[in-house]
């Protein structure tokens, strides 16, 4: 259903400064062969969170590899330092490894596969989960890979509107849905100042630097924080704080 709701994104859609966006650059190239289905928007999302990764010797992993379209293409986009794993439930995606690109299969709903995965290849720079796109599946993957991740490292997950289809397990504010789960880390990363009405923080609040929510994406940077510290510039002050509004108004 998934593959049939995007199969002509892109399809018409201005061209767009492709020269200022390698990814894009390459996905209207001749060099790319193999089919890749994305919706348009994510290749800025793509390039803003993960430019600063381009020639560095890192482990890039993306969950979904479909018809091997993607994994040449962050290959190309990483550079050849970079060691690039597509993770898929299908046998047949193993004919798309090729040296400085793994290809492993298992099923991202099983937690003992995540963590062998995990195992495998810890400390991470970035994770792209474009897997099945299930509930349980994008739960069971944040949870089990995104502490493992590099502590500068970067978590993407893209197509986020299953969270409102039946059929992935999604409906519109559904409790279980990735979408309310991402909802509640803006609370865990807001933690410091929650005070007695909620949980404190926590190994996300103190790792996590920040969400950015998109059209059908979130990503995650991870950063080590401290406590957030306010502190006070310059000498002169006619007021000193803001009362807060009268009961009613």
């Amino acid at each position: 259903m998934l593959r049939r709701l995007l199969r002509n994104v892109g399809q018409g859609a201005p061209a767009g400064p492709a020269e200022d966006n390698p990814l894009l650059a390459y996905a209207r190239s001749p060099r790319c062969e193999r089919v890749m289905i994305k919706w348009l928007h994510y290749f800025d999302v793509y390039h803003r969170h993960l430019s600063r990764l381009r020639g560095q010797a890192i482990t890039f992993i993306e969950i979904g590899v479909f018809n091997g379209g993607s994994l040449p293409m962050w290959r190309d986009y990483f550079g050849p330092q970079a060691h690039i794993v597509g993770v898929d439930i299908n046998p047949g995606c193993a004919r798309y490894a090729e040296p400085g690109i793994d290809v492993v299969i298992g099923d991202q709903g099983d937690r003992g596969f995540l963590r062998e995965l995990r195992d495998r290849y810890p400390g991470a720079a970035a994770l792209l989960d474009d897997g099945g796109h299930t509930m349980q599946q994008q739960i069971a993957t944040f949870e089990e890979l995104y502490p493992s991740l590099d502590p500068a490292g970067v978590y993407l997950c893209e197509d986020l509107h299953t969270s409102y289809l039946a059929p992935f397990g999604g409906g519109y504010r559904r409790p279980g849905t990735f979408v309310e789960m991402g909802k509640s880390l803006v609370d865990r990363l807001n933690a410091a100042h929650v005070g007695d009405d909620g949980a404190g923080p926590d190994a996300f609040t103190v790792s996590t630097d920040s969400l950015h929510f998109y059209d059908s994406m979130l990503v995650i940077e991870r950063r080590a924080r401290a406590a957030p510290e306010q502190v006070t510039f310059g000498r002169l002050a006619d007021f000193h704080g803001v009362p807060p509004p009268p009961p009613g108004a």
